[in-house]
């Protein structure tokens, strides 16, 4: 009998420094390939006030709206809304997965590709922002800074604070109940977000290669199950996936947004370019 175990992710903040090394690494390559633009955006109207974070320049402090209170306050534009990219990482013990010492986690792989987008995004003068964080990151120096806070990221993906006609980039395995990513992404689009979700798989969850007695753990949970020959549900299991994918590729078409697909042992500068390339203006 094999027992499938569960490796565990090395304490994150340990892992950040190479990480960025290796995002700005696949970024350059990408960059070769591509070129770096502004966005259009809609002008200068006003767009919202937000609290004063420490990093914001005192030249955008609106005096006239923070001497109404104790609090200082920012002045945010259209423009600034228009040029912004929310971006989200799945993070759940299911994400730290991995089927080969050889491969790297489900995790490293989303962090990677969320670094690398970014550190793309930074150089055509576009901001970034995380899910569950009040403020964008913008300008080539800011990568190191979005990679400390993404341990901070919201949980979910859904925030109320992700601007209108912002973009959205989503990237985790979705593999959850379906309904659990329409009423995300239905949130988003509802606001006027345009969006990509990425599904990031470890190869053995697509072809279940295991043969034999397998005792499967659940991930973050106690739960198991024993089955006496995976060869005999190989197609079962292929077939359900094949419709949860489905599934996935249907709800985004419906809120207008793009679904693609990523296995951890293909190179990371593919995906890269095609989540660059769906950022792209119309």
């Amino acid at each position: 009998m094999t027992t499938i175990p569960i490796p565990w992710a090395e304490a994150l903040g340990a892992s950040l420094p190479p990480l960025v090394v290796q995002a700005e690494r696949v970024a350059s390559t990408v960059m070769q390939g591509v070129h770096g633009r502004r966005r259009p955006g809609q002008g200068d109207a006003f767009w919202q006030f937000r609290p004063y974070l420490p990093g914001d320049s005192a030249a955008r402090v609106d005096w006239r709206q923070s001497a109404k209170s104790d609090r200082l306050f920012v002045r945010e534009t259209e423009w600034e809304a228009a040029q912004t990219v929310a971006l989200w990482g799945q993070a759940g013990p299911e994400m730290d997965w991995r089927s080969d010492a050889m491969l790297p986690t489900k995790r490293t792989r989303t962090e990677l590709l969320l670094l690398a987008l970014s550190a793309l995004l930074f150089r055509g003068g576009e901001r970034v922002r995380l899910f569950g964080l009040p403020r964008a990151f913008s300008g080539r120096g800011a990568l190191s800074s979005l990679a400390q806070s993404l341990p901070r990221q919201a949980g979910q993906p859904e925030d109320g604070r992700i601007p209108r006609h912002a973009r959205a980039v989503l990237i985790g395995d979705f593999l959850a109940p379906l309904e659990q990513t329409r009423r995300a992404v239905a949130q988003l689009a509802a606001g006027a977000v345009r969006g990509h979700l990425l599904q990031v798989l470890d190869p053995a969850e697509e072809t279940l290669p295991f043969t034999g007695r397998v005792r499967f753990h659940a991930l973050g949970r106690a739960e198991e199950a024993l089955v006496p020959r995976v060869e005999g549900v190989r197609a079962l299991y292929e077939e359900r996936l094949a419709r949860h994918r489905d599934g996935l590729a249907a709800l985004t078409a419906a809120s207008g947004w793009s679904f693609a697909t990523h296995r951890t042992d293909h190179p990371p500068e593919a995906a890269l370019l095609a989540l660059h390339r769906r950022l792209a203006p119309d």
